[in-house]
């Protein structure tokens, strides 16, 4: 059976997501078979495995880092909110419903079932599984419900490393003010505490970690520095606002929507020669931009009344008329057409809105998913500056099918969906060639078909098409990972934690 670590917060956004992408990596190159674990993930950040299971991207990234393909026991329930207090919830990568969060406490023992399957079938696989909590553990009043932090450490017999962030300060309180708020039992499962995300010199630190051990009776095993030059995908916080060069000859703009999912789909982009990308807020204007991007939503029919209400719409409109490039991704695709229906109300009490009109496209929202690793071809060519005629690769999620009308072409054929060959058409685009729009997650990942893209934008506005061989998002990634781990590993006390996880 394996062996088992767990990472525990003193809340969110303190780098428990990244530090178990960085431990997988190092137990790997030591020479062991691991697997990421997160029982229960709430984020609008999804990918689909390769049997057609949606889990949190976190989990994804964390078996890349791994070397292992990434399944649904990895993450056994994501919750996907939609509403203030309702989300979408997904069971061993499958919908069951969309649940209030009351009716979820009231009835969580199917995630709690799911959990232990879960864990069961992955300690037999693997030698380590790397478990990443969520929030704190010192939220006192979710105790009862707890399928996330201390009980799952329990199920798992898994010893806690508790991270805390020292860059917005009072790194100190929030770990005593933790070990404080947790009862006997929990506090003994805590058998280190890394200090996480800090700037300066570490011995400046030494009298404070003095009294976290005196007070705690427990390890500092390390502290990680601030690290810049390279960047692991955000499980749930939106990214800067601005990213990319600085001398940049293109600005590409991405709506800020109210409930946006799967924005890593723009990370690739940043990475290319003098383009700047800009996510947009309601008051942010559009003239300039060369290409307009809508992305994937949670709730596309109340982000589209948003757009309407905010002005966004008419100013997208605007600019697609004026000749701008606009794109939409899964959500952003369904706005682009002339109405969505959504008679289930899988969404919204709402039936039907109308769409911003720039693709010939009606879509009706079903109770079905559609979650599919897919390969496509590109069906139209002249949409990129130089003939584009590699196979696509990428994900689909989600809720809708759309229907083109004549005034639209259809933009891919997906070829292979799940491991089956297929003949599927996806996507549109307009009559002019300057608006389209796909279920296609990951488009942008494809190293060639983005540096196509980019050359169109380049070739729109004068400017001379880039000759260099495009980065390869996957290297990059892999790189991406190796460095994190030395960093984490020069900054940690390796021997302690492994004795801590009983490995020799």
């Amino acid at each position: 059976m394996a062996k088992t670590i767990m990472f525990q917060g003193t809340g969110s956004h303190v780098g428990k997501s990244v530090l178990t992408s960085a431990l997988c990596r190092i137990l790997v190159e030591d020479g062991y078979q691991v697997a990421p674990f997160k029982s229960q993930n709430m984020a609008l950040n999804s990918y689909v495995t390769k049997a057609g299971g949606e889990i949190g991207r976190a989990q994804a990234v964390q078996a890349e880092a791994a070397k292992v393909e990434a399944t649904v026991d990895m993450n056994p329930i994501l919750l996907k909110p939609t509403e203030d207090i309702t989300s979408q919830v997904i069971i061993h990568g499958r919908v069951v419903k969309n649940m209030t969060a009351q009716e979820y406490f009231n009835d969580n023992l199917f995630g709690l079932t799911a959990i232990k399957e879960s864990l069961s079938r992955l300690k037999e696989e693997y030698q380590i599984i790397v478990i990443e909590g969520a929030g704190s553990p010192a939220e006192v009043n979710l105790r009862d419900f707890d399928l996330v932090n201390m009980r799952v450490a329990k199920l798992a017999t898994a010893p806690v490393i508790l991270v805390a962030d020292i860059d917005p300060g009072g790194v100190f309180a929030s770990i005593i003010g933790t070990f404080e708020l947790l009862n006997e039992e929990e506090r003994s499962r805590i058998k280190g505490i890394i200090i996480n995300k800090f700037r300066g010199e570490v011995k400046r630190l030494k009298k404070g970690i003095d009294y976290l051990e005196k007070e705690t009776g427990v390890p500092v095993l390390g502290v990680i520095p601030y690290f810049k030059g390279f960047k692991i995908p955000e499980e749930d916080a939106i990214p800067n606002y601005i990213q990319g060069s600085k001398d940049y000859q293109l600005e590409i703009g991405i709506i800020s929507l109210p409930h946006i999912s799967n924005f890593t789909d723009f990370d690739s982009l940043v990475q290319e020669p003098g383009v700047r990308v800009r996510y947009l807020k309601s008051d942010n204007k559009l003239e300039g931009l060369d290409a307009i991007i809508l992305p994937g939503t949670k709730n596309t029919l109340e982000d589209l009344e948003y757009l309407y209400q905010s002005k966004v719409a008419e100013e997208v409109i605007k600019r697609a008329r004026a000749g701008t490039m606009v794109i939409g991704i899964c959500g952003g695709y369904q706005m682009l057409g002339k109405s969505i229906y959504d008679p289930f109300q899988v969404e919204s009490k709402k039936e039907n809105i109308d769409g911003l009109g720039l693709l010939d496209v009606i879509t009706t929202l079903e109770q079905q998913k559609t979650t599919s690793q897919v390969k496509a071809k590109l069906l139209f060519k002249d949409i990129f500056s130089e003939e584009y005629e590699g196979v696509l690769e990428g994900y689909e999620i989600h809720m809708g099918q759309s229907k083109l009308g004549a005034e639209s072409s259809p933009l891919l054929e997906i070829i292979n969906q799940s491991g089956k060959e297929s003949s599927i058409i996806d996507g549109a685009y307009n009559q002019r060639g300057n608006v389209w729009g796909t279920y296609l997650h990951g488009i942008f990942d494809n190293d060639h078909f983005r540096r196509s893209f980019i050359n169109k934008l380049r070739a729109n506005k004068g400017l001379a098409p880039i000759k260099s061989t495009p980065f390869n998002v996957r290297a990059e990634r892999e790189q991406v990972y190796d460095k994190l781990a030395q960093l984490v590993r020069e900054n940690l006390d390796m021997q302690k934690l492994y004795q801590i996880m009983g490995v020799e």
